[in-house]
This record gives C-alpha cells, sequence and structure tokens, in this order.
C-alpha cells in the first residue's frame, strides 16, 4: 500500500492530490454508487469526497492509509444523501401505504444498511465513554489522534490505545452477532472500523 503525505506546499500538495485521485477515484465512486445507484448523484459525492480530502489534508494522519479515509468519508457521505432523501420522500407523500413505495425507491437496501449502522452503533454505544469519545472523534468527525488527545485531555499515546482496543472490540461484538455472515454488507461494517 503506497502512503501518501501531504507536505503543507501547495504544489507538492497539488501532486499529491492528483495521485491519489488517479488511484482511487474509481473505487471510491464504485462504493458511492453500490449505495447511490445514480451515477449523476454519484458522480457530486464523489466530488464531495475529494473537495473534503482538499480540505482536511493538513488533519489526516500520515500513519493512517487515505484509502480508509476516503472509504468512511465516501460512506459517511453516501449513508447522508440517502437519508436526507428519504425525509425529503416522507414530506411528499400523503398516506403511511405510500411511503413504503417511495422509501424502497430511494433507499433500496433500507432495511440492509440500517441493520447495518444499527450493529456498528450498539457496537459503539457497548464502549466505555471515553473510547466511544475518542473513537467518534477520529473514526467520524476525522480528527487526528493529536487534536482528539487535545480535545479530551489526553495523551497522543491514549488515543492510539483506546482506539486500537475499540477496533478490536468492535470487530468481536459485529462478528459474535453475525455468526452466519447473515448480513451481506458486513464487511462494509469491518472495513470501516479497521482503518
Amino acid at each position: 500500500m503506497v502512503k501518501y503525505q501531504f507536505q503543507n506546499d501547495p504544489l507538492t500538495d497539488r501532486e499529491v492530490f492528483d495521485q491519489i485521485y488517479t488511484e482511487y477515484h474509481k473505487v471510491v465512486y464504485a462504493n458511492i454508487f453500490k449505495f447511490i445507484k445514480d451515477s449523476t448523484i454519484a458522480e457530486d459525492l464523489l466530488q464531495d469526497v475529494f473537495f473534503a480530502l482538499w480540505e482536511n489534508k493538513a488533519k489526516l494522519d500520515p500513519k493512517q492509509a487515505v484509502s480508509a479515509w476516503l472509504f468512511v468519508v465516501s460512506y459517511n457521505k453516501s449513508i447522508s444523501y440517502l437519508r436526507k432523501k428519504l425525509k425529503e420522500g416522507i414530506r411528499f407523500v400523503d398516506s403511511y401505504e405510500s411511503f413504503h413505495t417511495v422509501a424502497e425507491e430511494i433507499f433500496p437496501d433500507k432495511t440492509l444498511i440500517e441493520q447495518e449502522l444499527d450493529m456498528l452503533e450498539d457496537a459503539i454505544n457497548a464502549l466505555s465513554p471515553q473510547k466511544q469519545k475518542v473513537f467518534r472523534l477520529c473514526r467520524f468527525e476525522g480528527k487526528s489522534q493529536k487534536e482528539t488527545a487535545q480535545l479530551l485531555g489526553l495523551s497522543t499515546e491514549s488515543v492510539k490505545d483506546y482506539l486500537k482496543q475499540s477496533k478490536h472490540f468492535i470487530k468481536e461484538y459485529i462478528i459474535s452477532r453475525n455468526p452466519s455472515g447473515e448480513l451481506v454488507s458486513i464487511s462494509v461494517l469491518l472495513i470501516l472500523i479497521s482503518l
């Protein structure tokens, strides 16, 4: 796996960004399209992901794989988009019955995705309060380990240790509740927390 590191130099950073885009844009697009099923929207979200990469380049941990960061951001943006569309769909239906039709069109894999998100949320909620904070800041808010340590008044080593323990716990939690592989996309969750 190639490691990319931004240098806080506009010319070098542009070259690094271009390399990352060239290497990952197709797989990131595929990840988005898997959920969105609309090429135009998927293209827009792809641009949002890479815009976010550029905006957050100074915050990225050079020890972390950029592919993992891209996966989490693309996953989160896809789910946020689908949730927004689902809420918009709810506003335009006259009865509960027609809601099902609208929801299925907007969010065809709604049950599976909700199960995945619920399982991940349950696993995170089972962590100690401090580990939850560390995990959410680093994995969902894109904070670096150093930023998280400063926000929570911890050492960077403590944050790193909490993340390691949390990832192990969440993996075990998910595997123990899905021994038969009933959730088709359980790999999505495992990838999400094995960053």
